[in-house]
């Protein structure tokens, strides 16, 4: 028989994948709540063990999360009399099309001090791969999560082991485990998996092999003063008694960062996405590494202070502006930044379709940010206003502006050639190119900017201006990497 208990919690499932939700730019602590709390090693063992009212606490469902999979089942365990089952949902379930929560201790918390493992048996009705299991998040605080990533599903019950990184953080823990799965592995088939006998143990098997950041390399970036310099790649390899080695990301709150230079980085924190950052405030260089409970993490972070960033120059247009990306003007909805076209663009950078998230963001004098995208490792790129927004009316205008600034030394056969295309996904398309060749990519300003104020009658062949859908940076790798800011139309 199955049964089915469930409530939701609003947070967003991208986050709660990899990294802690913080508050922003908290400092790190590793301070031990000097009070004792219950030792419990049970989670799960025919029934909840020491869980709140609700077992299980989902994912948001307006985000998703599909709420109508989790049960128990009597007619399956592992050990004992009943097991939780857990039905994967098709991407286009009108429930959900992921299923995904936690388990919360209903007390104050628990003692796991004494273990160094989460562990319990899993199987599945195909070999299937369950995106996430962990445990550290409750909701709440969520200061210590540890997850695995992509456990592939058997079809007889075996053991899991998650190792605890430094149990000597986790007195008071009340997040007892957390799951989330979807058909990627499936190619959108759903599925069911059933998990059960989950508890903490002291295992004294488990072999460290690394902890790491940078994912274990030795990472060199430059950076201009004000930025908040990331450090990601957070995690640790142990191990396992049967042979195997099992990779975990864990928290930033089990590590303890180090900078060898003070006057390039500030203290460490959290921003609001749970990453662990630091901010430049100075020229110079200065190597970050981190500890956990005194083992030296592999992999370190090189920052190059490079001093002020050379913002870009602040726009002055003001007749029929029409912005797909600047700080200074209100945007149009666009549905990218970059379409990573496959198999044969290359181009990284400009994730997303938000003109305040994208690649870098740094601050003026006066404290307001300056979103520049960064494209890397360019051949050509687009940004798209189409299908899930209306192409653009430019009809109004007589010119394009953007602002250009390439960040490699520039051979004389180099270029960047502009293309504007019209009736993208609303019709027949049309447009026409200008290329900016490598004179003109040399004639910067002193901060390295090209600012490109085009008329539109050199775009042979644009001619319908009322249904703008793509506008199309191409290089074909003879400029591979550049900032841009600044991207609008209007009337000169």
């Amino acid at each position: 028989m199955k049964t089915k208990i469930y409530t939701y919690c609003k947070i967003t499932f991208l986050f709660v994948l990899m990294i802690t939700i913080a508050s922003c730019e908290r400092e790190i602590t590793d301070q031990n709540n000097l009070a004792t709390f219950q030792t419990n090693p049970d989670v799960f063992m025919d029934a909840p063990a020491g869980l709140t009212d609700e077992f299980f606490i989902s994912f948001n469902p307006a985000e998703g999360a599909n709420t109508e999979g989790f049960g128990t089942d009597d007619n399956e365990a592992y050990q004992g009399t009943s097991s939780i089952r857990i039905d994967v949902p098709a991407p286009n379930d009108p429930n959900g099309g992921f299923i995904g929560g936690i388990f919360r201790d209903r007390g104050e918390g628990r003692d796991l001090s004494g273990y160094d493992a989460l562990t319990f048996w899993m199987k599945g009705s195909t070999t299937a791969s369950v995106s996430l299991l962990g445990f550290g998040t409750d909701f709440m605080e969520d200061k210590f999560p540890v997850s695995i990533a992509n456990k592939q599903l058997s079809t007889d019950w075996r053991k899991v082991i998650i190792p605890i990184p430094d149990s000597s953080r986790l007195t008071q823990e009340k997040g007892m485990f957390v799951f989330s799965a979807g058909t990627e592995s499936t190619g959108g088939v759903g599925f069911t998996f059933w998990i059960d006998e989950i508890k903490f143990e002291k295992l004294g098997t488990l072999k460290l092999q690394k902890y790491f950041i940078q994912n274990g390399n030795d990472v060199e970036v430059n950076v201009f003063t004000g930025v908040n310099q990331r450090i990601t790649g957070l995690g640790a390899i142990y191990d396992l008694a049967n042979g195997q080695s099992q990779t975990i990301t864990i928290s930033p709150n089990y590590f303890d960062f180090n900078s060898d230079n003070s006057n390039v980085t500030s203290v460490f924190g959290l921003n609001e996405a749970g990453e662990v950052v630091t901010t430049i405030i100075g020229q110079g260089a200065a190597t970050v590494s981190a500890e956990v409970a005194n083992v030296l993490a592999k992999g370190s972070l090189i920052i190059n202070g490079q001093g002020d960033f050379p913002h870009a120059p602040i726009p002055t247009a003001t007749n029929n502006v029409v912005s797909i990306f600047s700080d200074v003007y209100s945007n149009v909805p666009v549905r990218h930044y970059n379409g990573f076209f496959a198999p044969y663009q290359t181009t990284e950078g400009g994730a997303g379709a938000d003109p305040n998230n994208v690649d870098i963001q740094a601050p003026f004098a006066n404290g307001d940010l300056d979103n520049i995208i960064n494209y890397t490792k360019l051949n050509f790129v687009s940004i798209g206003m189409y299908e899930a927004v209306s192409n653009i009316d430019v009809s109004a205008s007589n010119t394009l502006h953007i602002d250009i600034n390439v960040r490699e030394n520039i051979d004389n056969g180099d270029f960047i050639r502009i293309e504007l295309e019209s009736g993208t996904g609303s019709g027949a398309t049309s447009g026409g190119s200008f290329t900016i060749n490598a004179t003109a990519l040399r004639n910067a300003d002193a901060n390295g900017w090209v600012s490109l104020d085009i008329p539109l009658s050199s775009f042979p062949g644009f001619n319908s201006r009322t249904n703008l859908g793509q506008l199309f940076f191409i290089s074909d790798n003879t400029v591979a990497d550049i900032w841009v800011d600044n991207v609008y139309f209007y009337t000169n």
